[in-house]
This record gives C-alpha cells, structure tokens and sequence, in this order.
C-alpha cells in the first residue's frame, strides 16, 4: 500500500469517542441522555471508519501527521489498521447497548463513570490502530491501559482492587521495563526513525541472540497479548461487570496487544534478520514456541476452570497467542490467518462474554456447574454460546473454520509440521471446554441442579427466564455476525490480501 492521501478522517474517527465524554458527564443524571450520547458516538465514529474504508479498500493508506519533529506523532490507516478499526468500532456499539441492559439490571453503582471510561477507551483503542509510528503506537497503548484500570476496577472492593493493581502492575511495568527500550533500540539504531515501513532492522543490524532479545522484549512488552509468562492479569481481570469483560477480551484490550506484536514483526524486523539461525532455532521460531506453549497450557488450565468467566479467560490467552504463532510462522497464508483470527475470535468471544453476563444478571450465578438444564430456560442465551464457541473452536459454519484453515495450511507450508500439530491439538481443547456446557445446558440429568458448592442450596432451572431484552438482543446480533461472517467475509480478506501483499 504505497499511495496515500492526507486526511483528517482518522483523527475524527480517534476523537468521535473522546468528545462523547463530555456530554456523558453532563447528562449523569438522565441516563436515556447519557446512554444516547455514548449510541451517537459509538454511531459516528462507525461511520468516519467506513469513510476511510472507502480509501483503504482501493489500496490507498489515509494519514494526517499530528506533530512533527524528531518525535512525530503520526496517524496511517492500512490494511491491517482497517480490519482491526472495523472490528473494534462496530462491536463497541453492541458493547455499549449490552452495557446498558446489564448495568441496569443489577443496577450497578457509577454508572456514569463507567461510560465515561468506556468512551475513552475506544479513543485510545483506534489511536493504536491508527498508529503510523512506534512512538504513537505506545503512547495510545499506555492510554489505553490507563483508561481501562478504572473499569476494571469498577466494583471497589478489595478483590476489584486487587486486580486492577495486577492490572495495572502487569501492563504498565512490562510496558515500560520491555516495550519501551526496545522503541528506544529501534528509534537509535535505525537512524532516528521511527515510521512503520521505515524502521527496518536489516539481518546486518544485529546478531541471532541480540534479535530475540529484542523480539522478545517488544512482544513481552506489549504483554496485553497475553503470552505467558506476563498472562496472569487477564484472568485476575475478571472481576470487573461482564461489559468490560467483552471490551477487554473481545473488542480493546488484548487485541490491541497482538496488534502491537503484528506490527512489530511484520514493520520492524526484516525477514532475513528474523530467520538467522541459532543451533535449531530462528528467532521468529523461538516466538513462535513461545507462543505456541501458551496455546497449549492455557487450554489445559481452561478446562480445569469451573468459574465461566475465568474459562473463557483462558481460553482468550489460548487465542490470542493463535494470532502471535500465526505471524511468527512468517509465511503469507499463516499471515491471513492470523490476521482474520482478530475478527473471529473478537465475534466468537463477545458472544461469549455476553452470554456469560446474561446467564448472571438473570440467575446470579457464575460457575459452570450450577448452569446445568439453563439452556431450557435460556434458549436464546445459549444457542448464541454455542454459536459463538463454533466462532472460537474453529468449526463450520464460522468465521473461526477460514482463519485457522488459514493458519493451519501457513503451518504445513512453512514446513513446521511440529506447529502443525499444535494448531490441531489445541482446537480439540478448545472443543473440550466449550461443548460439554452447552450439552449440560440443554440435556441435564435432573430437573435439579447441584450448583457445586459445598452448602450451597439447590438451584431449580423452572424458575428462571431470559436476562433484559438489552442484553440478549447483542448477544444475538454478534452471534449472527459470527455465524454470517463465515459468508460475508471477502470484504475482509480483501483488506487482509492487501495487507500481505505490502510485505
């Protein structure tokens, strides 16, 4: 993507949010006014995006310089910028309408505050997919953790402390002790240059052992994408409401991380550099190990997890680290996968999330063993969870099957049939964890359920109905995006096959 245009578009994309705040402040006390200034917002912004789509999809990149100098803040819109915009801005709006119903109907404290963070999360959400440099690219993530820290926190009590400080402690620190050094590194050794496409580390730059540290140290770095070891603040983040949940794992935060990690391996390593070798090794396959043993261990602890939303946080870490095995394989087709994966997984997990916050606003309950024979009582709830599961197992019909058929077959070609393996490995765990809840949901053995607790009383599914029609009314739609997409998705490899051609 070599022709570009100036435009102020993606600066008016990034503040469409931004400027909601204000207004969401204003009107804290009539919640239909506060909440139509978050739909307007979230409406807007979709709209600049589609605006640049129109540019982006004929192979031309949209870019307005910020500030200049020697440390210039940029913004480019590309191929890849585009898919993830498109993703993050068009779920925002189900995220804020499921936001509403679920807010309400536990009738949570500060919801104002909320919202107001919520807004600014998708600014800085849309600055990284923006992001024309390095420098840009950091400064809109650590805005982004910064905005996300009080959400997460929303409850204020001490296990919501405790995890925002594990938060907060994971993805500042990793930020600042990895990520930012290794922008400095680049930034000097590359000539004082910072611009994606610019800031290319040749194989004469730097020996085998110096590129993995530096690899490394981005991808550590930019630790939202949840590789282990720096994976634990996902999970501990679960105990902020179910809407940030969704924005976490599905539409903000953890893709925001394998965004960063992309665009780090795709504009800042040069392929050769990545491909030396270390005895066995290359760097980009050390990576790609790395990543792939997050894969496998976090599917395993999945299955362990009786609590839904800490087995669907494992299942997100599992995921994400799909997408860093899939650009480590340096291969075109694990590329397209990898990049498709960002919108399944976003649709498929939202779905979940969604479904999982409905089951508690309308029963209470959290743990997996107590949601035996619910389905009969929640049908819509959860067709939609076993549809969205379709979405993160990979299974027809989703959008899911295309991007790891993408990443299976970059796999095989790249000749890492070890990876392979994984890949294959992986999606019977992914299927292992999400089925048997949806086949105990509908088929139980009892009209009684034993909630798994010891002392707990005894929970009756005949008492139950469907969560508020603002929650199950999302749900619904991105269950449908999931299931449609797997029919609809040209309009996105295109951008993905523009994305790789220009590497």
């Amino acid at each position: 993507m070599t022709d570009s245009v100036n435009s102020l578009l993606p600066v008016w994309a990034c503040l469409a949010s931004l400027l909601a705040v204000p207004a969401i402040l204003i009107f804290r006390k009539e919640p239909f006014l506060r909440e139509g200034a978050t739909f307007v917002a979230g409406l807007v912004k979709l709209g600049f995006v589609i605006a640049i789509y129109q540019h982006v999809k004929n192979g031309t990149a949209v870019e307005c310089v910020l500030i200049e100098g020697p440390l210039p803040i940029v913004l480019r819109v590309d191929a890849l910028g585009m898919v993830f915009a498109l993703v993050a801005s068009s779920l925002w709006i189900l995220t804020s309408l499921y936001a509403i119903g679920y807010m309400r109907g536990l009738k949570e404290h500060s919801q104002t505050r909320f919202f107001a963070f919520f807004a600014v999360s998708l600014f800085a959400t849309l600055g990284v997919a923006f992001a024309g440099n390095l420098l840009t690219l950091y400064l809109f993530y650590e805005i982004l953790s910064l905005s996300t820290w009080p959400l997460v926190t929303h409850h204020q009590d001490k296990e919501a402390r405790s995890g925002g400080r594990t938060y907060l402690a994971h993805l500042l620190g990793t930020s600042v002790a990895f990520a930012l050094p290794a922008l400095i590194f680049t930034w000097v050794k590359t000539g004082s240059e910072i611009e994606f496409g610019k800031a290319i580390l040749e194989s004469g730059d730097l020996g085998p052992w110096p590129t993995v540290a530096l690899l490394l140290a981005f991808c550590f770095g930019f630790s939202k994408a949840g590789m282990m070891p720096f994976h634990s603040w996902l999970p501990g983040a679960m105990v902020a409401p179910t809407p940030v949940s969704a924005l976490l794992h599905a539409v903000a935060v953890v893709k925001v991380g394998v965004f960063c990690v992309i665009r780090v391996v795709t504009e800042v390593f040069d392929t050769d550099l990545l491909t030396q070798a270390i005895g066995a090794l290359s760097p980009s396959e050390i990576l790609a190990w790395v990543a792939a043993f997050t894969v496998l261990v976090s599917s395993l602890i999945a299955l362990t997890q009786d609590n839904l939303k800490r087995r669907l946080a494992f299942s997100t870490i599992g995921q994400l680290s799909y997408i860093v095995l899939g650009v480590a394989l340096l291969h075109d087709l694990a590329w397209r996968g990898s990049v498709l994966h960002i919108a399944a997984h976003a649709t498929g997990k939202i779905t979940l999330f969604f479904c999982a916050g409905a089951i508690y606003v309308a029963t209470g309950k959290k743990y997996i063993s107590q949601m035996r024979g619910l389905g009969r009582r929640m049908p819509i709830t959860f067709t939609a969870f076993f549809i969205g599961s379709l979405g993160v197992i990979g299974l027809p019909p989703s959008l899911g099957l295309i991007s790891k058929f993408h990443l299976v077959l970059g796999a095989a070609n790249a000749g890492q049939i070890a990876l392979l393996v994984v890949f294959l490995i992986s999606t019977i765990l992914n299927a292992a964890y999400f089925l048997p809840i949806v086949y105990q949901a509908f088929f139980p053995k009892s009209d009684e359920v034993d909630p798994g607790e010891a002392g707990a009383e005894k929970f009756s599914w005949h008492s139950v109905k469907e969560a508020p029609w603002a929650c199950v009314v999302p749900l619904s739609i991105t269950a449908l995006l999931s299931f449609g997409l797997f029919f609809t998705s040209g309009f996105l490899q295109e951008l993905v096959k523009l994305f790789v051609a220009s590497h």
